[in-house]
């Protein structure tokens, strides 16, 4: 794949044992953080025949995909091979000068060293498809407005990676209600938060709509906005609504954004 974040995390010769248990934990707690079902994820440290030459450790952060498990990320310890052949290929001296080290040498204090390497090198778009995979579910079969039973489809992202953290919907395109939702929209803008103005279809349908993309919040403008300045929030995951002031709405989803 093109899609892939590299990181080159420099150490001292001798720590880079414990370089690598802090990278491959707290990666693997990065993936598990902003997923729906942690227990997918696992660590595979490499079999002595599979790593490369240089390498003296490396671990595979993998999940479980619906046709088996398959590498997400590796991390690992590529000794000093990167710097040294950076700088046999540079002509460049890549060392590190600790002034504080004793110099085994010559018993004073200062040392030159060339650092070790622990490098996590993740795949963008395979960690997307895997959130994509993570989130996307069909909900418990539930009456509609009619009464009928209907299965909803729904993209569970978590809140911080859902492209849309808001979609502000008028009820209907008249009686001012489409001009109050676009006021909503560009708060939420000014403040740094991606909204979506929405009037296309019946309010059901628009809900489904932004089940189906993972907008976690929906917040509907409605003809008694007009009357006490307030609107519904719905939430994505349990369809829950409640009405809350207009003037706090910014406030409650960055909260919940926050809080998430």
């Amino acid at each position: 794949e093109f899609e892939q974040m590299e990181m080159e995390y420099f150490v001292e010769p001798g720590t880079q044992k414990e370089a690598l248990d802090f990278w491959k934990d707290k990666r693997l707690r990065w993936y598990q953080r902003y997923a729906n079902d942690p227990s997918k994820f696992r660590l595979r440290q490499h079999e002595p025949d599979e790593l490369a030459h240089y390498a003296d450790d490396c671990y595979d952060i993998e999940y479980e995909y619906p046709w088996g498990w398959g590498e997400l990320e590796g991390i690992a310890s590529r000794t000093d091979y990167d710097l040294k052949k950076h700088s046999e290929s540079s002509g460049v001296r890549l060392t590190y000068f600790d002034q504080e080290k004793d110099n085994p040498e010559t018993g004073k204090k200062g040392v030159h060293y060339t650092p070790y390497v622990v490098e996590p090198a993740a795949g963008a778009t395979r960690t997307t498809l895997m959130y994509l995979l993570d989130a996307f579910c069909y909900d418990s079969p539930r009456p509609d407005a009619k009464g009928n039973a209907k299965t909803r489809r729904v993209l569970k992202l978590h809140p911080r990676l859902a492209p849309y953290k808001v979609a502000v919907l008028p009820l209907v395109k008249r009686d001012g209600m489409p001009e109050l939702a676009r006021e909503i929209v560009q708060q939420f803008f000014s403040s740094g938060i991606n909204a979506k103005y929405d009037e296309q279809h019946q309010v059901g349908k628009r809900y489904a709509r932004h089940d189906e993309v993972g907008t976690p919040y929906c917040l509907t403008v409605d003809g008694q906005s007009l009357e006490d300045g307030t609107v519904t929030i719905r939430d994505r995951d349990t369809t829950e609504q409640e009405r809350i002031k207009i003037d706090e709405a910014l406030q409650v989803v960055a909260g919940r954004l926050a809080e998430s």
